[in-house]
């Protein structure tokens, strides 16, 4: 059972970039416990670090919300910018990495995701992200897509020199 119980943890944790929660708006009252609200977080792509994308999504409060309990909605929104130089790898360059996960947050106590995955649009020269919630058993054609067609990054000047 302990063994079961630290896979499942280690599969939860792995694979995933952290989020940053910038703010949030409450959207139902719940008297027990905290609104059911829309939170928005930033994430970097690890592999990508010149690309930030920013995720809306639904979180349940109430009770069971607050333990941790509560099943989310797959209702989500992304969006995705250049922030810096970003230089392809060669596997994303050639599309072995096509649909790699680069985040995933537990929606549930333990049978739903919501997960970021990305594609590299080579004659466009854009990397493409999409987010979708899934289940063990089944998914949500909810989704939402981001492109981010990647431009060349100018260097910052140099100081100018004092007299």
């Amino acid at each position: 059972m302990r063994k079961t119980l630290a896979a499942l943890t280690l599969v939860c944790l792995t694979g995933s970039a952290a989020a940053e929660e910038i703010g949030s708006v409450s959207t139902k009252f719940k008297l027990m416990g905290p609104n059911d609200k829309i939170v928005v977080e930033v994430f970097q792509d690890e592999d990508l670090p010149g690309i930030a994308c920013y995720l809306s999504r639904a979180k349940t409060g109430g009770v069971s919300g607050a333990v941790g309990m509560a099943e989310d909605t797959s209702d989500a929104s992304l969006e995705c910018v250049q922030i810096g130089p970003v230089q392809l790898t060669d596997d994303i360059r050639s599309g072995k990495h096509d649909g790699e996960q680069v985040f995933k947050k537990r929606t549930s106590l333990i049978t739903k995701t919501l997960q970021v995955v990305r594609f590299y649009d080579a004659p466009r020269n854009a990397v493409v992200y999409l987010t979708y919630s899934d289940r063990i058993i089944e998914g949500s054609p909810k989704n939402s897509v981001s492109a981010v067609a990647i431009q060349p990054w100018p260097s910052a000047p140099a100081p100018a020199k004092s007299k």
